[in-house]
């Protein structure tokens, strides 16, 4: 994994190749992960902001692209989620026109999470984001 925080609790991770398939490979191994932890409730938005950062990274990667998921141990904390990839440039958020077909990934990561971000790595960048768990 490119960038990846030290964090502390379960972690679940993949590694995927940058072909097209992967989007849906991804969205299902986090849905399976969510239900595993017992967090059903944050499937859907997960998935969702997993598949348009996995689909940014597969514009413009031609490497490998990582996914973790970090559910925390502390009360209160957020459900991490971490999708990298190694392009160094950090993705721009941008207003599409209402006709284009893209350019809307960041701005649904931007409005649906707590917080999100992107650091550098030394081979590539992390787009992270954070979720409040249910509850």
């Amino acid at each position: 994994m490119i960038g990846v925080i030290d964090t502390r609790g379960d972690c679940a991770a993949w590694t995927f190749p940058a072909d097209p398939g992967v989007v849906r490979t991804a969205r299902t191994v986090v849905r399976r992960q969510l239900a595993a932890w017992g967090l059903d409730a944050l499937e859907d938005v997960t998935a969702l902001l997993v598949s348009e950062l996995v689909t940014n990274s597969l514009r413009y990667a031609h490497g490998p692209i990582g996914v973790r998921l970090t559910h925390p141990e502390e009360a209160g904390s957020p459900l991490l989620v971490e999708v990298s990839d190694p392009v160094p440039d950090a993705p721009r958020e941008r207003r599409a026109a209402p006709d284009e077909e893209t350019g809307r990934g960041l701005q649904l990561v931007a409005c649906t999470s707590c917080r999100w971000g992107t650091r550098r790595g030394r081979r590539g960048k992390t787009v992270w984001f954070e979720l409040a768990l249910p509850g």
